[in-house]
């Protein structure tokens, strides 16, 4: 899709691999074509750091928001009371501001659950803006989903199960295949799946939704 790729922030594993990782895709209908990629991912594999080479299964949490323009970020309005914002300093690349001073910004939306972190900028004052211009647009898209009009009406509950609900297996060991639980799509090529070859999958999954939204409105009407 030659989708514009870049790395905002990233958590370092306390051996290998990573915490977690946040990345921005940027391209036509990107959210469109990688919202439904929210949700848990489960890979199983033979580890490459057990020492027996046994196989293990890892989880991965994924979410997904939009990035929104600001007249519609300034519609939203999230009162003081309810959120929570730490400061900590900044980890990798950046100069000798790193690690010295409290720039980066974490920001918990106490409602929802919602954690956004933002440590891009250099400055405490830029990462806060851009923490809660995300926070607001992931809010938005949220409401959306639970078809609410305020987002005050955001259910907590159903932004945490919708986050852990598991969507997709990818099998490495003892055969393989790559199966959505959603919609009951499969491929044996997981590793080309893994590699990035995902259009057919999403492409599935995107027919899947519209087919049932199509239903869903036919049923109203009748």
């Amino acid at each position: 899709q030659n989708y514009k790729v870049s790395i905002e922030d990233y958590q370092a594993g306390d051996q290998v691999g990573y915490k977690s990782f946040e990345m921005v895709i940027e391209g036509p209908n990107a959210y469109g074509w990688f919202r439904a990629e929210k949700g848990a991912h489960r890979l199983v594999r033979l580890s490459p750091f057990n020492a027996n080479n046994k196989r293990q299964t890892t989880f991965a949490g994924v979410d997904v928001a939009p990035i929104l323009q600001d007249e519609e970020v300034e519609t939203v309005d999230i009162p003081d009371s309810e959120i929570e914002i730490t400061t900590m300093r900044a980890g990798g690349k950046g100069g000798q501001n790193v690690n010295k001073v409290e720039t980066a910004v974490r920001i918990k939306h106490l409602p929802s659950g919602i954690n956004i972190k933002c440590s891009q900028e250099r400055t405490q004052s830029m990462n806060r803006e851009i923490a809660l211009k995300r926070l607001k647009g992931q809010l938005l898209a949220i409401a959306r989903e639970q078809r609410v009009e305020e987002i005050k009406a955001i259910r907590g509950d159903a932004v945490e199960a919708a986050w852990g609900a598991q969507i997709r297996n990818y099998v490495m060991q003892p055969y393989k295949m790559v199966k959505d639980q959603r919609t009951n799509w499969e491929s044996s090529n997981a590793q080309g799946f893994l590699d990035g070859d995902l259009e057919d999958c999403i492409g599935s999954l995107l027919r899947h939704r519209a087919k049932e939204e199509q239903e869903a409105q036919s049923a109203q009407e009748q």
